[in-house]
């Protein structure tokens, strides 16, 4: 029986949630809670199962996007039983939807290898005859419905494979930041950042900006047509001292919060008064001094930054009651503390070199908490075996 299982951690937003969406910078930290996805072949099985049950792709939109992307029955793609599982919880505000995606993408990667181009090395992305990578031109995660089958199939040539890897080879974490960008925006009417699949990628912590910023190392370019325009992020890893004593205590409301509305939300309300668009800009100024003050190593200006963050994000109307309860009890004890994510629900975090006191008055004001250390790992592949799971066509 083949059988892969990936991971992937969820991540906080430090600075700039909403405004990214727009451009602005944002940055976000992988945390230590993960997803972690495992696909294997069954016998007698005619369709997809996941967690048991029979796949319904429309109650699982991002594991339907994945499967027309990775996975396309109408080419001979075998059916998969799917198990998902993992600590992160979702509709948090914590990337759980991301990282199932990026772990899902790299598990679909590995089972199905890769073809290369004739002469050409598994390595380098211009080599792939088929995929998806900010180097490569020709192919296109982000294609509609209709044409998302053949958009990894590189053209002419290039798209002619002579040599086929599997497994660990096959994987590429730019590819799978791709695909759960591409993902997100499917579930979220096209709206998506690519902070939550890009963290949840390459882990660490990730500046996402409207331009090239200094003093960070740059690793590619998204761009994507929203309903609102097209969009182009910048996207930079962080290399940042992160102290043994720092910590984030993240603090779940007990609400629920839907990405898609929330976005949503904030989109007809610039739409209705454009004035607001200021408050999306100051958001960036935010998350500008942030991301100085993180390369300094200055976590008292990092959580100034955040507490300053969550005023606008308040102002914005998408905080709530709960979790302006849960930030207020942990400022006490913490550098800075805000929501993380969406808003409307979910989660907030604190920044803290005090966590025990920290979760604790937080769990205090009706909250549930989790401790993370501060940036953590990326995706990971974590077992396989019998592979390829499909052997798919070639040329």
């Amino acid at each position: 029986m083949g059988r892969v299982v990936a991971s992937a951690p969820g991540k906080c937003i430090l600075f700039g949630e909403h405004a990214v969406v727009y451009g602005q910078p944002a940055v976000a930290v992988a945390i230590e809670q993960r997803m972690i996805v495992e696909i294997s072949t069954e016998d007698e099985i005619s369709e997809w199962k996941l967690d048991g049950k029979e796949f319904d792709g429309s109650k699982h939109p991002h594991v339907q996007a994945l499967r027309d992307r990775m996975w396309p029955k109408s080419v001979g793609a075998t059916p998969l039983s799917v198990k998902i599982h993992g600590d992160i919880p979702a509709a948090s505000g914590l990337g759980s939807s991301a990282a199932l995606s990026v772990a899902a993408c790299a598990a679909l990667r590995a089972a199905r290898g890769r073809w290369i181009r004739k002469n050409g090395d598994f390595s380098v992305p211009e080599d792939w005859a088929e995929g998806y990578h900010s180097s490569i031109e020709d192919t296109n995660s982000y294609a509609d419905s209709e044409n998302i089958r053949d958009s990894a199939r590189r053209s002419g040539q290039n798209g002619v494979g002579h040599l086929h890897i599997f497994g660990q080879d096959s994987i590429d974490v730019e590819e799978c930041s791709i695909v759960g960008h591409s993902i997100e925006a499917v579930a979220q009417g096209g709206r998506a950042s690519p902070m939550d699949a890009t963290t949840c990628a390459y882990g660490g912590i990730i500046l996402l900006s409207d331009k090239l910023e200094p003093g960070v190392d740059w690793t590619g370019t998204r761009n994507l047509s929203t309903p609102n325009g097209d969009v182009s992020w910048e996207i930079h890893s962080v290399s940042a001292k992160s102290p043994d004593d720092l910590f984030l205590v993240i603090g779940h409301t007990g609400d629920y919060s839907s990405t898609a509305q929330q976005v949503k939300y904030v989109a007809e309300l610039l739409e209705k008064d454009p004035l607001r668009m200021k408050e999306i800009e100051a958001i960036g100024h935010v998350a500008r001094r942030g991301v100085d003050a993180l390369l300094k190593g200055d976590y008292t200006a990092v959580g100034h930054a955040m507490k300053e963050n969550q005023v606008l994000l308040s102002l914005l109307g998408v905080s709530s009651e709960k979790l302006d309860r849960l930030v207020e009890a942990a400022n006490p004890s913490s550098l800075g503390a805000k929501l993380t994510g969406a808003g409307g629900g979910g989660c907030m975090i604190a920044l803290t070199r005090n966590p025990k006191e920290t979760s604790e008055a937080i769990e205090l004001a009706g909250g549930r908490t989790w401790i993370s250390k501060f940036n953590n790992k990326g995706l990971t592949l974590d077992a396989i075996s019998d592979l390829p799971i499909w052997f798919p066509p070639g040329n």
